[in-house]
């Protein structure tokens, strides 16, 4: 009879494996659109009011998750520029006065969720500020130190000191203050430079934080494997390898072979159920790098518009994009956009993002969305493909190059951004264009 009822078990056990699975990540994040917003730069007043003011605005942008650069108190010791970092934090349980108060930072998250909004917060946990209250609080151990017992900084990270992750004390501190944030309500993080810390440390406390607040949501400034598996971890890492070919590929050095290349790549060791973070701009490059249109010229809307196509990618949208902001913001002092005019690139990001969320079940990243399949019989610097999911097909056609190329397009389909037919033609492409057809 013992041996009858552990077979009865196993059969069950066997059958529920099974039997309909669950989402790899919260059912909300299939079908989103990311936009950072960078609070200092992102008005003239550079609050949390200041951003709050422009939510319709962004609402009618049509963006879905606000990333919120890091809000928190910063430190005075070792301060870069006037303003300082937002990455050297002095306490993570409280708001950068600059950006207004704890209730303006409240009002802000209220306002935003009651339009609909997921807000997501920047967390910075490999290292601190010289001053954090930690290194008064806490044992001399928490932080990493040299020979002569001085706490130490990485890269030309002066203002800051690196956390030690081999005191699990420092584990449960991370811990205790990302649950103050999701206890009031925000719907996740993007962790800062989360490939500095071992896997160990966000294979410990992700699990945990996944299991009592379900429906957060998880991002890693970060590509290596170990933290892109198993997805109950991190739901994204970064697309930087993406980042940098489409950057080459703007600049004739590299082509359709080599996005192929990658793109097979990618997909074998991430499996179905991963996303990517995917962008032509974002803080650090915009600031450290270069705009858009400094690294990738005219091809800037196409390499968006595969941001936006591509399996696995969860597509973002930086402060200023959308009107085709073409400097470099200031990182340590204040250099605020001071409008915010409807144009072109308004027009463009915004038929962008309706496109993505009309074909949301074929664009959908992870395990929700469409296979990809290459479209043959195309100019060999033409980029095309196909996803298709439950009867509904994408298919995009990008001219990787400066030269004006002829594609035959298919009967049948309409111009996803514009939804107008398309007949069957030959089209030519000019450089650097391209066309997304949906049916």
């Amino acid at each position: 009879m013992k041996k009858i009822l552990i077979a009865l078990a196993a059969a069950a056990l066997a059958l529920a494996s099974c039997g309909p699975k669950g989402p790899a990540h919260p059912e909300w994040t299939y079908n989103t659109v990311m936009y950072e917003v960078n609070v200092r730069q992102f008005s003239p007043e550079g609050t949390f009011a200041g951003v709050q003011a422009q939510l319709p605005r962004l609402k009618d942008l049509g963006v879905d998750i606000l990333w919120l650069m890091p809000m928190y108190e910063i430190g005075t010791v070792e301060r870069k520029g006037t303003l300082g970092s937002y990455y050297a934090i002095s306490d993570y349980t409280k708001v950068n006065p600059e950006f207004g108060t704890m209730a303006d930072f409240e009002a802000l998250l209220a306002e935003a969720h009651n339009l609909g909004f997921k807000v997501i917060l920047d967390w910075v946990a490999n290292q601190t500020a010289p001053d954090h209250v930690w290194m008064k609080e806490k044992p001399a151990d928490f932080y990493e130190r040299d020979a002569q017992g001085n706490a130490i900084y990485e890269y030309d990270w002066t203002d800051t000191r690196s956390l030690n992750y081999e005191n699990k004390a420092v584990w449960a501190a991370q811990d205790e203050c990302m649950r103050f944030w999701l206890d009031k309500g925000v719907d996740g993080f993007r962790c800062d430079a989360a490939g500095e810390m071992p896997a160990k440390f966000w294979n410990a406390v992700l699990p945990k934080l996944k299991k009592d607040y379900p429906q957060a949501y998880f991002l890693a400034e970060a590509e290596k494997p170990e933290l892109s598996k198993p997805y109950k971890n991190f739901d994204a890492t970064y697309a930087w390898k993406l980042h940098h070919l489409m950057n080459d590929i703007a600049q004739n050095k590299a082509g359709v072979a080599d996005l192929k290349a990658y793109l097979d790549e990618d997909d074998a060791w991430m499996g179905k159920e991963g996303f990517r973070l995917m962008f032509t701009s974002n803080h650090d490059e915009n600031s450290w790098n270069g705009t858009e249109f400094e690294r990738m010229g005219s091809a800037a809307h196409l390499m968006a518009a595969l941001c936006f196509t591509l399996p696995k990618g969860q597509p973002l949208v930086y402060t200023g994009q959308e009107i085709g902001l073409d400097r470099r913001l200031e990182f340590f002092e204040k250099d605020p956009i001071e409008e915010w005019p409807y144009n072109t690139h308004t027009m463009f990001y915004e038929r962008l993002i309706k496109m993505r969320h009309n074909y949301a079940d074929v664009l959908a990243p992870g395990e929700r969305g469409g296979k990809m399949t290459y479209i043959e019989g195309v100019p060999q610097n033409v980029f095309a493909f196909s996803r298709v999911k439950d009867g509904h097909e994408i298919r995009v056609y990008a001219n990787l190059s400066i030269t004006p190329t002829e594609v035959s397009l298919p009967a049948g389909y309409q111009n996803a951004m514009s939804g107008r037919d398309v007949d069957s033609s030959t089209s030519v492409l000019a450089p650097w264009s391209f066309v997304i057809l949906g049916k």
